[in-house]
């Protein structure tokens, strides 16, 4: 079976990384080295790297595409993420296929989308 490991979204504070992502999912967070936090989102890693922090001498930009997170209640994270002051796109919407989500960028300009679990379109 293929698995999806890691999803790798590249961050310039990885202190501030760690605690935006761990005020929205309130799960726990595994320090991996000095430049990298690990998130376990249903059996997919979700890795904060800070290169520099971690020692290398290159930085990353941010991710062109939004990185998708299924949530069990879009209200609850959408009240969450506006409390970290991260912009949101709007509101929840419905898209033509039916999923409920929002779209926001992380601190570092990472585009984010978070769907209603309930509602994932899987083809």
């Amino acid at each position: 079976m293929v698995r999806l490991y890691p999803v790798i979204l590249p961050v310039s504070y990885i202190e501030q990384a760690s605690s935006f992502y761990a005020s929205i999912f309130d799960i726990p967070v595994s320090r991996v080295s000095s430049g990298r936090h690990y998130f376990n989102c249903g059996g997919t890693i979700l890795a904060c790297f800070d290169p520099k922090a971690d020692g290398d001498s290159f930085t990353l930009p941010s991710n062109p595409d939004p990185v998708y997170f299924a949530v069990p209640s879009p209200e609850y994270t959408y009240e969450r993420v506006k409390k970290t002051g991260c912009p949101v796109d709007g509101s929840i919407e419905t898209q033509p296929w039916g999923e409920q989500c929002f779209y926001t960028k992380d601190p570092f300009g990472n585009p984010i989308c978070f769907a209603d679990q309930k509602t994932l379109f899987l083809g």
